[in-house]
């Protein structure tokens, strides 16, 4: 029998998803009309991407009805912002994405049913450890450079990036031996494991993925351990690491003389910084309106730069939201991570809730000049094909152990 509470939540995610589809529908209806003319494709786009939302939480009622709703409310506004700003500046890229997000909920659905085989999945740990080695030296020969990064393979005509997936598993294969080690000489392949891939990253120039993994892997073994020396001294290194990259990569050594005053060389290196800044600041409060703004002045206006082109179109003010949302989703991913029913589902939530938010906020930070800019996508809006999918995947594995952990609590209290 339902609770009392379960159902008035039920009630409440219900009314939130409409309003969220309405919101989605909203600004498909005005890109319709933005042209002064009635034009029905974004009209059906935005029927379709509804339609989908509607049929994923129906499913999850169906098979997972012990989901987090609050996280898959904030997910499916943000998936939902991005394909609608997807839209706007390029149909077809929305397409794309929409057919990417397709791959992604279906991987998520997989991900979901296999958190609670729990135990047979992490007997896949060292396939996952030689794969994820195996593909990222497998880069530094037939990887596709691109940003000044070789961090891209084509598979089938598509453009794909094995980091994405590749932090994942890091997340996964750490969350597997600190479930019961917690000695550093007890650590030596999962530690070596990470080091390699970031060693790797660092050597193809994907710093922005290095620092997102190393990052993730120090949280996670504090998380575990509690070892702030050991945590502190792998900070130390990785400083070191950036001082290195810094002396040695020139590409590196560009970005942070563009960030540092990117004003001067508005004509070249500092051109996307600038018009980045001059977009948000445009906006005001309130934005120029969707589909009134000119994100494409901007260079990457639609993977690295959307937060501003967002900004633009929408105001500082929906800028701000956006940020509280995936505030949302770190306290949803925590709260997850906290209730997991065992101590490796713990540490993989953390993992997975530790990906994205930090993927969020160092590259919400390089576009408002806080930190100097990495080439990473903003998670469930970017676009981008592997991050899509990648994001879609943590986003299964966290609904999963949501799930997972509300019916053992409620198997656990029914047989008391």
């Amino acid at each position: 029998m339902k609770t009392l509470n379960e159902i008035k939540m039920g009630f409440s995610a219900n009314r939130l998803l409409i309003i969220i589809i309405l919101f989605i529908m909203l600004g498909f209806c005005l890109l319709s009309f933005s042209q002064g003319r009635m034009d029905a494709e974004p009209f059906v786009f935005g029927s379709i991407v509804s339609a989908l939302f509607i049929v994923v939480y129906l499913l999850m009622l169906a098979m997972f009805k012990e989901f987090d709703r609050p996280l898959f409310l904030t997910t499916i506004f943000l998936l939902g912002l991005g394909l609608l700003i997807q839209f706007r500046m390029s149909p077809k890229n929305a397409k794309s994405q929409l057919f990417m997000l397709g791959i992604g909920v279906v991987l998520m659905f997989l991900c979901m049913g296999t958190v609670k085989f729990n135990s047979s999945m992490r007997k896949l740990t060292i396939p996952i450890i030689i794969g994820s080695l195996a593909i990222m030296a497998a880069l530094l020969v037939i990887g596709k450079e691109s940003g000044g990064a070789k961090n891209w393979i084509i598979i089938g005509g598509r453009s794909f990036q094995p980091s994405e997936f590749v932090k994942i598993a890091t997340a996964f294969v750490l969350a597997h031996y600190l479930d019961t080690r917690t000695k550093l000489l007890k650590l030596i392949v999962p530690l070596s494991f990470a080091i390699i891939i970031v060693f790797l990253l660092v050597v193809e120039k994907d710093l922005g993925a290095a620092m997102l993994i190393a990052l993730t892997c120090l949280i996670m073994y504090f998380a575990a351990t509690g070892n702030l020396g050991v945590t502190l001294a792998g900070l130390g290194m990785g400083a070191l690491g950036a001082i290195l990259s810094y002396r040695f990569f020139d590409h590196v050594k560009l970005r942070v003389e563009v960030w540092q005053n990117p004003w001067i060389t508005y004509d070249s290196s500092g051109y996307q910084i600038v018009q980045g800044l001059m977009a948000i600041a445009s906006g005001g409060l309130f934005g120029s309106g969707l589909g009134l703004g000119s994100a494409k002045v901007i260079p990457a206006y639609h993977t690295d730069y959307i937060f501003a082109v967002i900004c633009e179109e929408f105001g500082i003010i929906a800028g701000v939201l956006l940020i509280a949302f995936y505030v949302v989703f770190i306290i949803r991913g925590l709260i997850i991570a906290l209730n997991a029913r065992n101590r490796f589902l713990m540490l993989f939530a953390l993992g997975c809730t530790t990906l994205i938010t930090l993927q969020s906020f160092i590259i919400i930070g390089g576009v408002i000049k806080l930190i100097p800019l990495t080439g990473i996508t903003l998670p469930f809006i970017s676009f981008g094909g592997s991050s899509m999918i990648a994001s879609m995947i943590s986003f299964g594995f966290l609904q999963g152990i949501a799930a997972d952990s509300k019916k053992y609590r409620a198997e656990a209290e029914g047989s008391t």
